[in-house]
């Protein structure tokens, strides 16, 4: 007879692990305990040796689906310290201190899914059925180790069936904490109605089927639904959400539905229809003009389409129940807020800020602790590529190998907000929390910090922030009494992209995003930097330009694009010669920006590529105004993929018109990669009446080589030979694939993004990084 001690790290909580191992004890026929320590699982394992072993093996092979167990300690102790175990048992949850991993969110499985449609069960049609494999984690908790009376179920007391479901190791709700049934668990209804439960939910299905718009509470927030094959109902919620032309998210009924409207390969739908279920990014299918389907307005202009599978039961049971009432195939389910407001996640925000917005409010009366929005993910070569990681990824933490020690929160950035706290070499990633330009997101910011500072027990030595003076992610750090460190946002960004591939030594980063505060006071964007976590040289960037009109021109790109033709050209009458031709604004305009220009009025000097992005999609035609963040950076791309599509080889440019070895020095000494003479080229090009698609392509090629020739310059001044790629620009999949490739040609390791966001979604984790090195060295 043998005792060992063993201790289980990981996702340990709310996935069903105690259980799990008590089935496994039986199984293998040894007595003793299992118990749910907060940081880790502890298990007492007493037996025949050989009955050990096999505990120990199904342990590892069989763990509870969604756990991800990350070490195991074993260790033989004597029978006489513990004694005796005459059987084997799940004993009180106690709480002690150490490594602390929380379970995300779980989509509804499959057992459950069966048994949500079956007449027989007791929780047919139940809007909250749940088991150890399934259910609210996150958004439910009130603090660690994971029990029902630390999370929001502990208002809903069980029943006894559900108790004795939750007592009986047989049952698959063995130990789940928000096990409930239609007696004892929340209660769907609608706000400032009568109508509850069944009521509710065949009024909501009735309203969406009629061409109504209803406000959704789900596991992390509400969501504005309506019916995705109705262009009046999809245009009718853009106008009241004043949202023109930014994609719509849809949930389709099942993945069948899906396959009709996208194209689907292997890994896509293995993800779609997985555990985590984020709102994956797919290629529309070519249908014909009379194909029913998703309606155009849901995504317009846009060569995909973001699409999630139902995660909640109140989901399922939009598109199913029995009602008699035929549902569409695909809803509008995009996030229930107000544009820049955080997500609402209880019916005090959704009565005062959606109740314009939609003809009903479904609620229910389970509390969201921590709001999770939707996530979002691309693939690029076959693999996910995040764009927002929130719910059913977040908090799972980012593990990095060096030897570091203390406890630090990195507010994040200003746009996209996610804030991170690290301990030791773990980075915990918040869900989404969103724009910090709407004080209500700021506030939203600065109470989910204090939750998750409470869930993750710790007490930060240090706050790291943008070195940006008045972003408000800078305020919210400085508020906390703490010490600050402030870093700036493109080297935070290159920090984020070493930290997800544990890089420990010195990169060139090509950081590429819209703005950011550069240590010289201009406006940074189109980067290179030679990184390490200790600091960063700014070895190059894009031509500085002027950038006018402050707000307004990230906005419109017509105003940069003005502004690039006249540092070329040097001639107000020839630039208005041009902008004409381009018909990139009216003549009182152009002549109002020049002055402007001549003046250095409302202008800063920037190398953001983000802007440059915009100012090519003006030039070329493709759009000279965004109604969203991006959109025509993103038109630009599908114009030069759209052209991709149609040829294997490409004209190249004249000798010398956009040649990308013409870098020259500034006074400083930095490379400047010349997009100067990339703009003259399309400009030309473009006067001269060469397709739009072809020049869109050209530019994006172009800009890979001035990229690919700034890094071989720097590997030759520093003999550093690995490139960070980060920035939001490189969720654009054609520069990025043009930039990876060609630097892998030149025998350059590269690092790139996976499921980090390479825009301001993913910067915390680089602050967090660089906070954790500071505190190591004592500065």
């Amino acid at each position: 007879m043998i005792t060992k001690k063993i201790r289980v790290y990981g996702i340990v909580q709310g996935v069903g692990f105690r259980p799990t191992v008590s089935r496994h004890a039986a199984a293998a026929g040894i007595t003793g305990s299992v118990c749910n320590k907060g940081p880790y699982v502890e298990i007492f394992a007493q037996g025949e040796e050989k009955c050990v072993k096999d505990f120990l093996e199904r342990l590892e092979k069989q763990p509870p689906k969604r756990a991800a167990i990350l070490k195991i300690n074993t260790e033989d102790v004597k029978e006489e310290e513990y004694g005796k175990f005459n059987d084997f048992q799940i004993i009180e949850s106690e709480k002690t201190k150490g490594e602390i991993f929380v379970s995300p969110d779980i989509a509804i499985c499959e057992e459950c899914k069966k048994e949500l449609y079956d007449p027989k069960d007791r929780r047919y049609l139940h809007p909250f059925i749940n088991c150890t494999c399934c259910g609210p984690r996150l958004t439910i908790l009130d603090a660690l180790p994971y029990d029902r009376e630390r999370t929001s179920m502990k208002e809903f007391p069980m029943c006894p069936d559900c108790a004795s479901e939750y007592e009986d190791p047989a049952t698959r709700r063995y130990d789940a904490q928000p096990v409930c049934c239609n007696d004892c668990g929340p209660e769907v209804y609608l706000t400032g109605r009568e109508e509850r439960g069944r009521a509710a939910i065949i009024a909501t299905r009735k309203m969406i089927h009629d061409g109504g718009i209803v406000a959704i509470k789900g596991i992390g927030g509400f969501h504005l639904c309506c019916d995705a094959t109705n262009e009046e109902a999809v245009q009718r919620l853009r106008t009241l959400k004043n949202r023109p032309a930014k994609p719509f998210a849809v949930m389709a009924r099942d993945v069948e539905a899906v396959k009709q409207e996208c194209l689907v390969n292997e890994v896509q739908e293995e993800i779609l229809d997985g555990h985590q279920k984020p709102i994956l990014l797919l290629e529309k299918r070519k249908k014909s003009a009379d194909s029913t389907g998703l309606c155009k307005s849901v995504a317009p202009g846009n060569p995909k389409v973001g699409v999630m599978l139902p995660y909640a039961p109140v989901q399922m049971l939009l598109f199913q129940y029995d009602d008699g009432i035929q549902m569409p195939d695909f809803l509008v389910m995009t996030s229930g807020n107000i544009s820049g407001a955080p997500i609402c996640r209880d019916d005090k925000e959704a009565v005062e800020e959606l109740s314009h917005l939609c003809d009903l409010i479904l609620s229910h009366d389970r509390k969201i602790r921590i709001r999770a929005d939707d996530s979002v993910m691309d693939f690029y070569k076959g693999e996910p590529y995040m764009i927002r990681r929130s719910r059913g990824y977040a908090p799972l933490p980012t593990m990095v190998t060096m030897p570091w020690k203390g406890q630090v929160l990195a507010a994040g950035g200003e746009l996209k907000n996610t804030f991170c706290i690290g301990v030791d070499g773990r980075f915990y990633l918040s869900p989404y929390v969103g724009d910090l330009e709407d004080l209500r997101t700021v506030k939203a910011l600065q109470e989910t910090i204090h939750r998750f500072e409470t869930l993750l027990e710790v007490e930060p030595e240090v706050a790291a922030c943008d070195l940006h003076p008045k972003y408000n992610s800078t305020v919210v750090a400085e508020e906390l009494g703490l010490p600050v460190v402030k870093i700036q946002h493109h080297y935070a960004h290159i920090l984020s992209c070493m930290a997800e591939n544990d890089r420990k030594e010195q990169v060139i980063g090509v950081a590429f995003d819209g703005t950011g505060y550069g240590t010289d006071g201009t406006i940074w964007g189109g980067e290179l930097l030679l990184a390490d976590y200790h600091g960063f040289e700014r070895m190059g960037s894009i031509e500085p330009f002027l950038q006018i009109g402050g707000d307004i021109s990230a906005k419109e790109g017509w105003r940069i694009a003005v502004s690039l033709i006249y540092q070329q050209t040097q001639d107000k009458e020839q630039t208005m010669e041009i902008v004409k031709k381009l018909n990139l604004c009216s003549e009182p305009e152009c002549k109002v920006l020049l002055a402007m220009a001549d003046r250095k009025m409302n202008a800063v000097t920037s190398t953001s590529a983000g802007r440059l992005f915009d100012a090519v999609s003006a030039i070329l035609g493709i759009r000279t105004k965004s109604t969203f963040e991006g959109e025509a950076s993103m038109a630009l791309e599908f114009a030069a993929e759209a052209y991709e599509k149609e040829i294997w080889e490409i004209d190249e440019p004249a000798d010398g018109e956009s040649g990308p070895d013409e870098e020259k020095k500034e006074p400083e000494d930095r490379l400047i990669m010349q997009t100067g003479s990339l703009i003259k080229y399309l400009t030309e090009k473009k006067t001269e009446g060469i397709q739009a698609e072809k020049l869109a392509y050209i530019f994006h090629q172009k800009l890979a080589d001035l990229i690919i020739c700034g890094c071989r310059k720097i590997r030759k001044k520093t003999k550093c030979n690995c490139v960070a790629l980060s920035g939001g620009v490189f969720q654009n999949r054609l520069l990025l694939r043009m930039v990876e490739e060609g630097l892998e040609k030149e025998h350059f390791t590269v690092l790139r993004h996976h499921l980090i966001p390479a825009n301001d979604g993913g910067i915390a984790l680089g602050q967090a990084a660089y906070a954790m090195q500071y505190i190591q060295e004592g500065k």
